[in-house]
């Protein structure tokens, strides 16, 4: 027999992510210091797979003792605009967390500019003249080498002088770039005398009309790393073959300094990708521009205050992220995953409501005219400390159209005559028939309740199939709902738009439009709520009980309350794609 006292229990060990894995290596070999960025371009506003990356940049700095620093990459003037600079750190900071220093790209353009000129008079940088289809064209392919640009040696002064002019905004726009002088016959497309520095004659929203050259992302990223002391340097996968280059402009910046143990290092991690979603800024911004949505937070929008103005709570988004882990290949994820981890949490702290989205009058004809009786209705049964609401229980009530059947089949257990069913937090009722209009519509339920099952009481033990939810007609307040739903009615929208662009030769704006879910948003104005939502706020997370879970919109006012579905009690979607 096993003594179990003395067996040895064995922890299970902490699954670590391979970029968790990396650092514990760095940190037994000596290495203590981690520091990572989070880079967004703040040319739009962040989604759900910024998420992704935001988990792992902070949590990794926060794991291991470092700082997380939030940098804008804000390199290209003519697309970006402090709204999203804003919008970024809002979001960051609903998610749950915060950056050790605030950078910019825009930081470092003196010093990216005096890096440049360095390359210019090293001979590793020369002025290029031709169009930008001409470089394209003389980039060669994956399999053939390029073809050198006549004008890659061209003399270094000459190359000097023309930079100064380019600086000076004496040159157009699309008339000269900078290239770095790398080799046109390399295997890496990226080594191919890559773009660094182009004209640019915009106004930026940092550093107005004083520069007129922009460093290209590729020369500007890792440098600014370097500038900073970022140790882990996390991007998503399609910048593993960008690596090579950004090791080599880092060797190239260094100047010989050593920078074996304390230099930034390039790591990939697969991206969030979503069925039914579409995340690309651009085709966000086509959305919204063309009023396909109502702007960038609308409900149905993949970015963070869509969710967030929706009900998402930060927890469950991050608890979706943890789930679904890091790794070094693409997978096209559920969405119903990231749902399930809503439900998850919200069901662990939102406060339960009544709610009646199609109304229909029950009239319990045997309660008294008159008479009012108050009832306690637990806020969350999950929380026992999340304590109790009252909610009143009158002759007049509403209930949901759906839950009464005149004709009812064998296992209907809801309202239909001669059946009982118990009103949620109240008393049991027997239907006794109903009354209709001309058309045939139900106007009106009739019942008579049992005034010994009372909730509480001994004879509420008396067993039901049947619980259904109701308002009181005297002691209910009006509103708005919005049943929000997926915005495409297709799994994988960038592909399916590709396909019906080829085909029809149509703009991306028509491919949107023949992929949208009609039934993405129905706007219900004849609901009823309890009461007691009269004080709720933008953010209070709900469940209307057996409908779903809700949030209070940020247009809402005491006079007209609006909410918005989050996400349904189950998952329909799994039942009709079946």
């Amino acid at each position: 027999m096993t003594n179990i006292a003395n067996t040895e229990v064995n922890e299970p060990k902490e699954r670590l992510n391979f970029v968790e894995e990396v650092i514990e290596e760095a940190i037994a070999k000596g290495e203590k210091r981690v520091q990572t960025r989070f880079p967004p371009e703040p040319n739009g506003y962040l989604h759900i797979g910024h998420a992704k990356a935001i988990c792992l940049d902070f949590g990794v700095a926060a794991k291991y003792g470092g700082v997380c620093n939030l940098r804008f990459d804000d390199t290209n003037p003519t697309k970006e605009d402090m709204e999203y600079v804003e919008a970024i750190k809002e979001d960051i900071q609903w998610l749950g967390f915060q950056w050790g220093n605030e950078y910019y790209a825009s930081d470092y353009f003196q010093q990216l500019w005096d890096f440049a000129i360095r390359l210019i008079k090293e001979g590793k940088a020369y002025i290029d003249e031709q169009t930008s289809e001409e470089i394209a064209a003389q980039k060669g392919t994956p399999t053939q080498p390029g073809t050198e640009s006549p004008y890659r040696n061209r003399p270094i002064e000459e190359t000097l002088d023309l930079f100064m002019k380019m600086t000076n905004g004496e040159i157009e726009e699309g008339k000269m770039v900078l290239r770095a002088k790398i080799d046109m016959a390399s295997s890496n497309m990226h080594f191919r005398d890559p773009i660094i520095y182009r004209v640019v004659n915009h106004p930026h929203h940092r550093t107005g009309d004083k520069w007129k050259v922009y460093p290209m992302y590729d020369f500007a990223h890792g440098q600014s790393d370097y500038f900073e002391g970022v140790t882990h340097s996390l991007c998503t996968l399609e910048f593993v073959p960008h690596r090579p280059l950004y090791d080599l402009f880092v060797d190239w910046v260094k100047e010989g300094k050593n920078l074996d143990t304390d230099r930034p290092r390039q790591y990939e991690f697969n991206k969030l990708n979503l069925n039914y979603t579409l995340m690309s800024k651009r085709n966000l911004l086509i959305l919204v521009k063309e009023g396909l949505v109502n702007g960038w937070d609308d409900p149905r929008m993949p970015t963070l205050c869509g969710f967030r103005r929706r009900g998402y709570s930060p927890e469950s988004i991050r608890a979706f992220v943890d789930k679904i882990g890091y790794t070094t290949y693409d997978a096209l994820n559920d969405f119903a995953l990231l749902e399930s981890a809503v439900r998850d949490d919200l069901n662990k702290r939102a406060t339960r409501v009544s709610a009646v989205l199609d109304p229909v009058k029950l009239i319990i004809t045997n309660y008294p005219e008159g008479q009012v009786e108050s009832m306690e209705a637990v806020n969350n049964p999950e929380d026992p400390a999340s304590g109790t609401h009252t909610i009143e229980f009158s002759r007049e009530l509403w209930m949901e159209r759906e839950d009464f059947m005149e004709d009812a089949p064998k296992k209907y257990f809801r309202m239909t005559p001669g059946q009982e069913v118990r009103l949620k937090n109240a008393y049991i009722v027997k239907c006794t028939g109903c009354e209709k209009d001309e058309q045939g519509n139900v106007t009106t339920v009739y019942a008579e309740y049992d005034p010994d099952t009372k909730t509480g009481m001994p004879g509420s033990n008396r067993k039901v199939k049947g619980t259904l939810h109701w308002v009181s007609c005297d002691h209910c307040i009006k509103a708005e709902v919005r049943l929000y739903d997926r915005l495409w009615k297709v799994e994988n929208p960038r592909d399916e738009m590709a396909a019906i662009r080829k085909e029809q030769g149509c703009e991306a704006l028509e491919a949107m439009k023949q992929m949208i879910n009609e039934d993405s948003l129905k706007v219900l104005t004849e609901c009823y709520v309890e009461k007691y939502l009269a004080d709720a706020k933008p953010l209070d997370y709900l469940q209307f009980q057996r409908i779903g879970y809700f949030n209070v919109d940020k247009d809402s006012t005491p006079e007209k309350l609006i909410f918005n579905r989050t996400v349904t009690l189950k998952d329909s979607w799994a039942k009709m794609n079946k």
